[in-house]
């Protein structure tokens, strides 16, 4: 594609992405509404597991229908389902109809989310796509102020259901760019589509994601659903590696869990990914319990973080030019552990600048950490495989979002419950407090994962690639 036609596919990127980056915000702001409206607030914990759920088993399927198909099919057909999950949302009678048009929403951004990357590296050099990393990063801090906002505005003074209604003119606007702009050569050719290996993907990776979001709400970690729930995740994902193994076209080639590279870099990327849901969950719920903060206050005092992560995202062509990929992610995640440092010394009366500046150090490090290793991996495949391993980067980072809220939803109850007769400030402060050691956990073992398994030198895809 020439350079002067890549801006209006930018623009619709970056309102596709907007899509995913709003909706659970905006969603989260308006459910007291949604709930007098509807009932069911015993089900409404799944309007955001389900969605969560099914964006996060579909985005390395749909990475590998990217490479097979283009990613023009795949992303149209991704905003498509969104669009009309959000229509169908708008539209609900109940709250059981609400978390089954909810799933839809859910397919259609796996599908966003695993190709709005990938078209980045089809179009932009590695020199380039650290900016443009930082563009697509800049939508999640945009989201992060106004989708909060807008949802309690339409909740307060016209109906919940123009939350998902919103989206309909931004995803037609994205769609008519895409149609317009996005122009691929893809060879047609027939394709033996792996359905048992996708389906035994699907199963293994959605178990072990319901049993990370429902283990230890909706039942006990040791209870018969837990432990059966995580067994036949286990069987299904050994069963998967071996029909993948013999698949002529597999859905997740062998080469992504047994290139060092590939494994160690995701696994890095998990890590990340379990600092950010820490932060971005009980932050504002310390802002506001222990700071006497307001709600829309604890907010902006985490949305901080989005901030400064696109603007050192942008930053990192520079570094990673220079120093290389995996070099540029370890500085990132040595800020993240000083910023965790300073989250973990904060005392209950602190003044609020303080973890505001801990949130911002925090995004810059994140900003530095993600996109060098999104961009470097994608520097070492070709055309027909950089969905594939784009998919992998934005699971693996969704996965350890799913691990990390079970992890630190573990060890936030347990410090209530070693607190229980103090007061309520007290004990969400000493609970919280064990939540930033667990994110300086996480940050020192994605530094620990970067030098010691991560090589230094990311390996260029062959020239024909």
């Amino acid at each position: 594609m020439r350079q002067d036609h890549r801006t209006p596919v930018l623009i619709a990127l970056v309102l596709s992405m907007a899509l995913v980056a709003m909706d659970t915000t905006i969603v989260a702001t308006a459910i007291p509404q949604v709930v007098g409206d509807l009932g069911g607030i015993d089900e409404v914990g799944w309007v955001f597991s389900v969605y969560l759920l099914a964006q996060t088993v579909t985005i390395p399927i749909y990475g590998k229908l990217a490479d097979l198909y283009g990613r023009k099919p795949i992303l149209v057909f991704g905003v498509v389902l969104f669009l009309v999950g959000s229509a169908l949302s708008a539209a609900s009678w109940d709250m059981v109809a609400l978390i089954g048009f909810r799933a839809l929403q859910g397919l259609g951004a796996g599908s966003i989310g695993a190709t709005v990357n990938t078209v980045a590296g089809d179009l932009y050099t590695v020199e380039e796509r650290g900016r443009i990393q930082g563009y697509l990063s800049s939508v999640w801090g945009i989201s992060a102020v106004v989708a909060p906002a807008v949802g309690g505005l339409f909740a307060q003074y016209a109906s919940w259901r123009w939350i998902f209604l919103i989206n309909l003119p931004i995803g037609a606007l994205a769609l008519v760019l895409i149609l317009r702009g996005l122009n691929e050569d893809v060879v047609r050719t027939r394709h033996r589509i792996d359905y048992a290996g996708a389906s035994l993907v699907l199963l293994s990776i959605g178990l072990l994601i319901l049993g990370l979001l429902e283990g230890g709400s909706t039942w006990a970690w040791d209870s018969a659903g837990s432990i059966t729930t995580f067994a036949v995740a286990l069987v299904a994902g050994a069963a998967a590696v071996l029909v993948e193994r013999r698949a002529a076209e597999p859905m997740l080639p062998t080469w992504l869990w047994t290139r060092r590279l590939t494994v160690a870099t995701y696994a890095a990327t998990a890590t990340a990914g379990m600092i950010v849901i820490g932060l971005s969950v009980y932050l504002p719920n310390w802002g506001q319990q222990v700071l006497g903060l307001s709600p829309v206050a604890a907010g902006f005092m985490a949305a901080s973080m989005s901030m400064t992560w696109p603007v050192t995202s942008a930053y990192s062509a520079r570094l990673y030019l220079r120093i290389g990929f995996r070099d540029t992610a370890l500085i990132g995640a040595l800020v993240a552990i000083a910023a965790a440092i300073g989250l973990s010394l904060l005392h209950s009366d602190a003044a609020v600048w303080q973890p505001v500046l801990c949130t911002a150090v925090m995004g810059g490090g994140m900003g530095l950490l993600f996109t060098p290793l999104i961009v470097g991996l994608q520097n070492t495949v070709g055309w027909s495989q950089r969905g594939t391993i784009t998919g992998g980067t934005m699971f693996s980072r969704f996965l350890g979002q799913s691990l990390g809220a079970a992890a630190y939803g573990a060890i936030f109850n347990a410090g209530l419950r070693a607190h229980a007769h103090a007061s309520q400030a007290t004990r969400v402060h000493e609970s919280t407090h064990l939540v930033f050691v667990g994110l300086l956990t996480a940050a020192v073992v994605t530094s620990v994962l970067l030098v010691a398994f991560v090589p230094r030198h990311f390996p260029p895809a062959p020239a024909d690639q």
